[in-house]
């Protein structure tokens, strides 16, 4: 199962970090639609904070145990890289919420 772990600030509002591990185990490797489409998701997110906003994201991936990857943004952002990394990190969250409620058998995704 893929687990997906977002983490909003202390006001509640603007997303700090995401985490996201394991496997759908959908379909065979290499032709798994759910973790294709998970992998897809995040991966544009993190390149469009880097593209769009400028700000590179901290960024911790680990292919080989369970597809695990954490990324965080700088605490020193200005308002126009805040705003253009929160869009982005919020229709992440909802993509991977809409893969969720499709597939709730292969992905958990909580906000905390």
């Amino acid at each position: 199962m893929i687990k997906g772990t977002f983490k909003r600030n202390k006001e509640n509002q603007a997303i700090e970090a995401f985490e996201i591990s394991g496997h759908a185990g959908s379909g065979p490797y290499g032709s798994d639609i759910v973790c294709a489409a998970v992998s897809a998701l995040t991966f544009s997110t993190v390149n469009g904070i880097a593209k769009l906003s400028q700000v590179e994201p901290l960024v911790d991936m680990d292919n080989d145990n369970e597809g695990y990857l954490y990324v965080t943004l700088k605490e020193d952002l200005s308002d126009k890289e805040l705003e253009i990394s929160q869009l982005l990190l919020e229709n992440l969250l909802l993509g991977l919420q809409d893969i969720q409620n499709e597939y709730n058998q292969f992905v958990m995704i909580q906000v905390n």
